[in-house]
């Protein structure tokens, strides 16, 4: 669990609430069905709109990364490299391949099916290259819906806070209604800036960071499965991979 994601919702919630309390507001001024289905339709509808469906269905289930980040390190990663290269050099690459189908990250497993196959080294290069582009601009692309709704949603809320005053306009001929139903109007801007700058814009922030902690590893196995390809001695693939923990 990344307790500083919640810790950092508490306090940006909390600090609005607070300041709201102290002015002297009502909590419950704040809280506008109307308003926030106004905002958060019109905000998914604009990102559906300029999103395909797969990336729009991934980048919410890529969502839990922002609260439980993938649990793999480089250090595990380390140490599962070093011990293909002593079976390796050991054994030979064909003893690689039982490892094959127990291997459950997917990257991992098909490196390791390139050095059973015997792939040149730079062939192996190329291949996990071409996967890990791929992986990035998938990543790139869930990244880019929460900045989407975070562009978004300011507009939406300014849209919502104008039909409410429209709603005032109407309802002029009594006067004490204009107080609250313009109050009630400018929820809807709240909502919109308070969710693209608190919610949706970090969460891209922190999907982006965690992506790059995924490629950065994937970078770790391309090049220990190079370096076992090319016969180097495990200390030496050690050394090489401790590197990218700095």
């Amino acid at each position: 669990m990344d307790i500083l994601t919640l810790i950092g919702i508490c306090i940006g919630i909390g600090a609005i609430l607070g300041g709201n309390l102290l002015e002297g507001g009502h909590l419950g001024s704040l809280f506008q069905p109307t308003a926030f289905i106004i905002v958060m339709g019109g905000t998914l509808g604009a990102v559906a709109i300029q999103t395909q469906k797969h990336i729009f269905i991934g980048s919410f289930k890529a969502l839990i990364w922002v609260f439980i980040p993938p649990k793999t390190s480089g250090h595990s990663i380390i140490e599962k490299i070093v011990n293909w290269s002593q079976i390796a050099r050991k054994e030979g690459l064909l003893a690689l391949e039982a490892l094959v189908e127990s291997e459950t990250e997917k990257f991992s497993a098909k490196g390791l099916q390139l050095l059973v196959d015997g792939s040149e080294p730079e062939i192996i290069r190329q291949i996990l290259e071409v996967e890990m582009a791929t992986q990035e601009h998938q990543y790139t692309q869930m990244a880019k819906v929460f900045e989407g709704m975070g562009g978004y949603s300011p507009t939406i809320g300014i849209i919502g806070a104008v039909m409410g005053l429209i709603h005032v306009m109407e309802n002029l001929s009594d006067p004490s209604k204009l107080g609250s139903g313009i109050a009630v109007a400018f929820v809807a801007t709240i909502y919109g800036v308070g969710l693209a700058n608190i919610l949706f814009l970090p969460f891209a922030n922190k999907l982006k960071q965690v992506a790059h902690d995924q490629l950065l590893n994937y970078e770790m196995i391309i090049e220990g499965v190079v370096s076992i390809s090319q016969g180097e001695n495990p200390r030496s693939i050690e050394s090489k991979l401790q590197g990218y923990l700095h």
